[in-house]
């Protein structure tokens, strides 16, 4: 194939557009930061509040739900896919490009409980489509796919700051090699965590050592059985709640559909208006942020990692109930992405099982977090890359597997729940 022009010179095409595709997708992450950040942090400042009070989030996802519901039922591409059919690759036309950007820019800033990364899929291959047209390029099948790919590999890469997790989660968005890629990948990878966790057994409790590919990483706790078993626990009970949350949102997803426009909008309203009473309502219970419950969780992840000590029991209870639930309606009735909330509920309940005997921090929010994501993807592998990345700490990546496996398993063996409208 590298010996035919054509491929050749598709191959090149596409690095080339992927400079302004990452660009466009540099700053429409920078632009959805700087609005949550002046919606959620500094109004509220600027009104006298040292945080934003609990009815805040009302009004955000009344104007929320308005305005992608308008954007649903009147833009061509129903402002990009319906998160709870999780994530996909392709579909998206140029001019459905117009109807992605509205949705996103007008939900994920005002406290939508979705991520940025499906907007950003679409985003990218729908640019890669436009700048193709623009040039004139020869178009076909075969190359708008491959167009589309690397668009949104591109788009998707700047997010997660890494080419890796782009190309393997869109390899296996894209579903390349079909079913018999997950039935050689997850033996593979079920072989692989138990021999690292192996290997990492026998190198801390004999004291010998084998050669090793590590660069001097700062060294973490090891590994010991009581994370292996309560990470084994935790990894289907977090399993069955992301599934949970995932047929709630196709139940909202068939009750915002509807043949007539101004159901569509009236429906996605109230689904939005109830996503703000559970974030209101988690305000009221803990006396903390309402955006700790809103939005898609990646900022509150981050400190929530730094300082779990600063949660009470009660606040990490609270925000996986309410969470959970405004996460759900969102799933159906709004546009974003499924991982970043998946994320956040996985690591809260990490750190909130954390204390449990011989589980540690670390361990507890890794097996958390690649539970969750692997149940609301159903992508093993990539959720296995991406947990890695962003924990930096490979010396949790045999639990990482291991509650990857499982919870992916087990949510292919649940009922699904209603089919996507």
């Amino acid at each position: 194939m590298l010996h035919r022009p054509e491929y050749l010179k598709a191959l090149v095409f596409c690095g080339l557009i992927g400079i302004p595709v990452s660009l466009i997708a540099f700053w429409f992450l920078v632009a959805v930061e700087e609005l949550e950040e002046l919606i959620w942090t500094d109004w509220p400042r600027d009104l006298g509040w040292d945080q934003a009070p609990w009815w805040w989030p009302l009004p955000l996802l009344l104007v929320a739900g308005v305005v992608v519901g308008l954007a649903v039922a009147r833009l061509p591409g129903r402002g990009g896919h319906i998160p709870a059919g999780g994530l996909h690759p392709g579909g998206m036309t140029k001019a459905a490009l117009p109807g992605v950007v509205v949705a996103a820019l007008s939900g994920l800033p005002l406290g939508v409980v979705l991520g940025p990364e499906a907007p950003l899929i679409a985003l990218g291959g729908g640019l890669a489509l436009l700048f193709a047209s623009l040039v004139r390029a020869p178009e076909n099948e075969a190359g708008a796919a491959l167009l589309g790919a690397a668009g949104s590999a591109s788009a998707i890469s700047v997010l997660f700051g890494n080419p890796v997790v782009g190309a393997v989660l869109l390899m296996e968005v894209a579903g390349v090699g079909g079913p018999q890629l997950f039935a050689v990948m997850l033996p593979a990878l079920l072989s692989s965590g138990i021999g690292a966790l192996v290997f990492t057994g026998f190198g801390s409790w004999t004291g010998l050592h084998t050669g090793s590919l590590r660069i001097g990483l700062p060294k973490a706790p090891a590994l010991d059985i009581g994370d292996v078993l309560w990470s084994l626990l935790l990894a289907p009970a977090l399993a069955l709640l992301i599934h949970g949350v995932f047929v709630g949102g196709r139940h909202a997803a068939r009750f915002v559909s509807s043949r007539t426009a101004s159901r569509t909008v009236r429906n996605t309203v109230v689904c939005a208006v109830g996503t703000g009473c559970c974030i209101a309502l988690y305000a009221v219970a803990t006396g903390r942020s309402p955006s700790e419950a809103a939005l898609s969780g990646q900022a509150t992840l981050s400190v929530l990692a730094q300082d779990p000590h600063a949660w009470s029991v009660g606040a990490l209870v609270a925000v996986l109930a309410f969470k959970s639930l405004a996460y759900s309606l969102c799933l159906g009735s709004m546009r974003g992405g499924p991982i970043f909330p998946a994320l956040f509920l996985g690591g809260a309940a990490g750190a909130l099982l954390a204390p449990l005997p011989g589980f540690g921090l670390v361990p507890a929010m890794a097996a958390g977090m690649a539970a969750s994501v692997t149940a609301a993807l159903r992508l093993p592998v990539s959720s296995v890359v991406l947990v890695v990345l962003l924990l930096g700490n490979v010396d949790t990546v045999a639990v990482v597997v291991l509650a990857s496996v499982v919870s992916f398993v087990l949510t292919q063996l649940l009922p699904q729940g209603p089919r996507m409208p």
